[in-house]
């Protein structure tokens, strides 16, 4: 009984911190873009229009949920639900802090991997149920992009794997933490009594890895459906995409889903690359930063902190980039992204013996 009362606790947890994220995300956002486009952005419900989404949230939740007549009522209820638990069932298996872990599975990054392509089946099923023409074509673009955006990064994170001999997310944070004495004299620091710190992310263990982390994060915009990645939700071509016949809570889940899958994607950046929970800064001599700045709370400051830097980075680029057509979205990922991701793994196998 206690075992089953921990996880549901652990589950609520979760669902709450997706949820509060998302309300905070939407109003970042929205003070972001009116920022980039000299504006001020919500000002009027609350202070500094800090109750903005709480509002537009409250109103989502009272609408009526329209089924159009002639949809499929099955797949039409199910695949907002659908969508966002795929996306939400990825946080199991991430680690926040050293031995903060909900579920610590060996095959960490396959599972997240695995359960997140559900989500294109939510979306298939949102496309179709609908039965509308923008719907099915905006959900049709979105397989296409999410399935075709998953090879360069599943290349890009077979690259981190093959230099950390581990899928378990937890066993790849832990490395991050640490400096072997061959890579501090591979490095010039033997100057460095015990190192660790920024140098210990896998980024700087080995360069090839930042070209790898450049290409999964360009492949994490279009997986979240983000600018300039967002042609499935086009507004001047599809009405929105996939969700155009989707209102008040069904809609919120799928935004729900959005905001979580931004979430998840730059969490799951920042853990095989950007050294995870692990402090930036090193020890030196007798100064033990890394040392002073290391433990459970350190560890969820410091993954937050990472974590939130990208999601910002990918607001940014929401309100700068212009979006790209189809052609030139395919195009980047299966002549460019691709070909580089796949260098990047083949590197790793030569850089592993060498170096490692």
């Amino acid at each position: 009984m206690n075992f089953y009362i921990t996880y549901f606790i652990i589950a609520a947890g979760l669902f709450a911190f997706v949820g509060i994220f998302t309300l905070a995300g939407v109003y970042a956002e929205r003070k972001i873009s009116a920022f980039i486009q000299n504006r001020l952005g919500p000002t009027e419900t609350g202070k500094f229009g800090t109750l903005q989404t709480f509002a537009d949230i409250l109103k989502l939740l009272q609408k009526e949920i329209i089924v159009p007549a002639a949809a499929d009522k099955i797949l039409f209820l199910l695949a907002p639900g659908i969508i966002f638990v795929a996306v939400y069932l990825g946080f199991a298996a991430l680690p926040w802090a050293p031995g903060l872990i909900p579920s610590n599975i060996n095959i960490g990054l396959y599972y997240i991997f695995a359960i997140i392509s559900i989500e294109t089946l939510g979306i298939l099923m949102a496309g179709w149920g609908s039965n509308n023409k923008y719907s099915i074509l905006g959900a049709m673009r979105s397989a296409a992009q999410i399935i075709s955006y998953e090879i360069p990064a599943g290349f890009a994170l077979i690259a981190v794997v093959m230099i950390a001999q581990t899928l378990n997310l937890q066993d790849i944070a832990l490395q991050q933490g640490i400096l072997s004495t061959e890579k501090i004299k591979f490095l010039g620091l033997a100057d460095v009594t015990s190192a660790g710190g920024i140098l210990a992310w896998n980024i700087f263990q080995a360069p090839h890895l930042l070209i790898a982390f450049v290409i999964y994060f360009i492949a994490s915009l279009a997986e979240s459906n983000r600018a300039p990645f967002d042609i499935p939700e086009a507004e001047s071509e599809l009405v929105a995409g996939f969700h155009t016949e989707f209102t008040g809570p069904q809609f919120a889940l799928v935004f729900l889903a959005e905001y979580s899958m931004m979430f998840l994607v730059s969490m799951v950046g920042v853990i095989l690359f950007l050294g995870a929970w692990n402090t930036p800064l090193p020890n030196i001599g007798s100064v033990h930063l890394a040392t002073w700045t290391t433990g459970a709370v350190w560890g969820v400051i410091w993954i937050l902190l990472k974590t939130l830097g990208l999601v910002a980075v990918q607001m940014w680029i929401r309100w700068t980039l212009p979006r790209l057509r189809v052609d030139q979205l395919m195009n980047l990922c299966w002549k460019v992204l691709t070909p580089l991701a796949f260098a990047c793994m083949l590197i790793s196998g030569v850089w592993r013996l060498w170096v490692m």
